[in-house]
């Protein structure tokens, strides 16, 4: 335990801190081939885990692809512009339109999307209203909370989402039978705390005429109008094929791809620059980090947890699912969301009760929060904005993330 936890702390580290410019991935694997060499993991711990986190990674991919080519047309810039036109210069009205872009952005294209697509665009905009450096972070802060806590709706609206599904053969018409309501719960929940705890540094009125006009952020028309239709039927065809039990990969990357080629065709975006600059790092990072992970379940953690959350299980579904979801909250803001889902669906996989498992899913959505360090949707928006020359400190960080999680994580668990 002793070891695999010392691999596991120095990959984080790596991680998080990315000396010499080391990507995430390369620190995740580095880490995986120690943890292999040392003999805390073997050769078919391998294969388990990539056999667990092929269908979220390769989903993963389409989605920042589709994402990107979308972002290259104007799609995402026009939707940002739509929302600051319709608040009429009424600066709670565009705080409420910007996070429910946020969640309309991260329940379709994923949280990781609207961290590294929607940031950049509404931090720009921000810039033209000319708002002070108080109001901008506290319209980050919402839009980087609000990421996280729509991911909920969908299969594929975030990476733990993917996986615990996989894990527990959860349909993906069934998920958002169990999950739409909590999702809806937790943007409003999260609306009436952001605007509580930011309200003091909200604008209550914003000069909207220094914005152009959205249809100037088109680049192709008949591609923009193409897009929605698109859109519309890739999500009947996630529906098609969870009557036909395929992965949600099949439509995420294939979807992607589809897409790529229709706008290559049109001549709108460059299909080797979107590939070349695709997370694939994201790729090495899953595999290498679940391998590690895979070490401290070797090592007997996830038999720790299965005693407790048995012990919860037999406490009533009130308490189980309130007391899974902040078990799975404090270990991602401490060790991160990726491997704490994937220790919480081992640990779980006993249980006889899959409320259990949506709960961990919430959990490991709106936990990391808490921490910069806690998801990698938020190392991404921490690092987009870094290099937009927007820094927020650790400290300030944790204290927003503290004082808001814990009451819309509760109030969204107790919707489930």
């Amino acid at each position: 335990m002793i070891l695999a936890s010392l691999i596991f702390i120095v990959t984080l580290i790596f991680v998080i801190w990315q000396p010499k410019n080391l990507q995430i991935g390369t620190s995740a694997v580095l880490g995986a081939i120690v943890a292999l060499v040392l003999g805390v993991v073997s050769f078919s711990d391998v294969l388990v885990v990539t056999n667990i986190v092929w269908d979220a990674t390769l989903s993963f991919i389409g989605i920042i692809i589709l994402s990107m080519v979308l972002d290259e047309i104007g799609f995402f810039e026009w939707c940002a512009l739509k929302m600051a036109k319709f608040s009429n210069g009424n600066g709670f009205k565009m705080f409420v339109y910007s996070i429910l872009l946020g969640a309309f952005v991260s329940a379709l294209f994923a949280n990781d999307g609207a961290a590294l697509i929607l940031t950049p665009i509404l931090l720009a905009k921000m810039r033209i209203l000319k708002l002070n450096m108080k109001s901008i972070i506290a319209f980050l802060l919402a839009g980087g909370f609000i990421s996280d806590s729509a991911s909920l709706p969908l299969v594929f609206s975030n990476l733990t989402n993917i996986v615990t599904a996989n894990y527990f053969n959860i349909g993906f018409s069934e998920y958002i039978s169990n999950m739409f309501l909590p999702f809806v719960v937790s943007v409003i929940a999260s609306i009436v705390f952001l605007w509580i705890i930011l309200r003091k540094d909200i604008p209550k009125e914003v000069d909207i005429s220094l914005l152009k006009d959205p249809s100037t952020a088109i680049k192709n028309k008949t591609l923009f109008y193409i897009s929605w239709v698109f859109l519309a039927v890739l999500l009947a065809g996630y529906f098609i094929g969870d009557m036909y039990d395929l992965p949600v990969s099949v439509f995420a990357l294939g979807g992607g791809i589809l897409f790529l080629i229709i706008a290559t065709l049109f001549k709108t975006v460059k299909p080797k620059e979107i590939i070349k600059e695709a997370p694939w790092q994201v790729v090495w990072f899953s595999i290498g980090l679940y391998i590690v992970v895979y070490g401290l379940k070797n090592a007997g953690l996830t038999d720790y947890l299965t005693v407790v959350l048995k012990d919860l299980s037999l406490r009533g579904d009130t308490i189980a699912i309130v007391g899974t979801g902040f078990i799975s909250a404090f270990l991602s803001a401490i060790m991160n969301n990726m491997p704490t889902v994937m220790i919480m669906d081992i640990a779980l996989q006993d249980i006889p009760n899959q409320a259990l498992a949506y709960a961990n899913i919430i959990g490991c959505n709106l936990g990391p929060k808490m921490t910069p360090f806690g998801s990698l949707a938020t190392l991404l928006w921490l690092h987009v904005l870094a290099k937009k020359g927007v820094n927020i400190s650790f400290a300030q960080y944790s204290k927003f993330g503290f004082l808001i999680t814990p009451p819309v994580l509760l109030i969204v668990l107790l919707a489930l």
